[in-house]
């Protein structure tokens, strides 16, 4: 009996966060922020990043998560875009993550280092409540802009019907409840992380 109620939980509650997707909020589309942070995953997430500098909505992109032997050459390359000089020299690759929390822990540490207080997060849609968790968690006291971005392969409006955005879904809501499960046990990992080498502007 047990296992079937636990089920059903996990069932209702994957119902409601599939149609519980944040939006972004219309008050925070012009806002600005000290830097846009970018979570490795998908190439519609950098190539926004990239946009929102061009709108100088932040004053640099950090990019969070790059595989070590990426170059930003590599990265513009592998994306087909050709950032303009004055854009592509504000753009910072992080290479010390490899998860969510890692994302969070690489930004927290790139952040303190900068003295930034507010940043704008892009990510996609159905990833946002996970990496808002997380991020919040680490650095409780940087404001933090969600910008989520919506991949034309994960079919949100009928998630159901499509069983690869359905195994999607499961997965990243599965991966919410765990990392809820270990803040709320107080397990959350806190310290620094490797700074990216790279010099930053004036």
């Amino acid at each position: 009996m047990i296992p079937v109620c636990l089920g059903l939980g996990w069932l209702a509650g994957l119902i409601w966060y599939a149609s519980a997707i944040p939006v972004p909020a219309p008050e925070d589309a012009a806002r600005r922020a000290d830097a846009i942070v970018v979570l490795t995953g998908g190439s519609e997430r950098v190539r926004e990043g990239l946009d929102l500098l061009e709108q100088n909505l932040g004053d640099r992109l950090f990019i969070s998560g790059v595989p070590a032997p990426v170059t930003p050459a590599d990265l513009w390359h592998a994306l087909g875009v050709a950032p303009s000089p004055e854009v592509a020299d504000r753009v910072i690759l992080g290479h010390a993550a490899a998860d969510t929390l890692g994302n969070a822990v690489e930004t927290m540490a790139w952040a303190r280092a900068n003295g930034l207080h507010s940043l704008r997060l892009v990510t996609a849609a159905y990833h946002m409540r996970r990496a808002l968790l997380e991020f919040h968690s680490q650095m409780p006291d940087i404001t933090v802009i969600p910008h989520p971005v919506y991949p034309a392969h994960v079919k949100q409006d009928s998630w159901w019907r499509f069983p690869g955005t359905a195994g999607l879904l499961a997965r990243e809501y599965t991966k919410y409840l765990v990392a809820l499960l270990r803040l709320e046990l107080g397990l959350s990992l806190r310290g620094p992380a490797p700074v990216p080498p790279r010099p930053e502007l004036p």
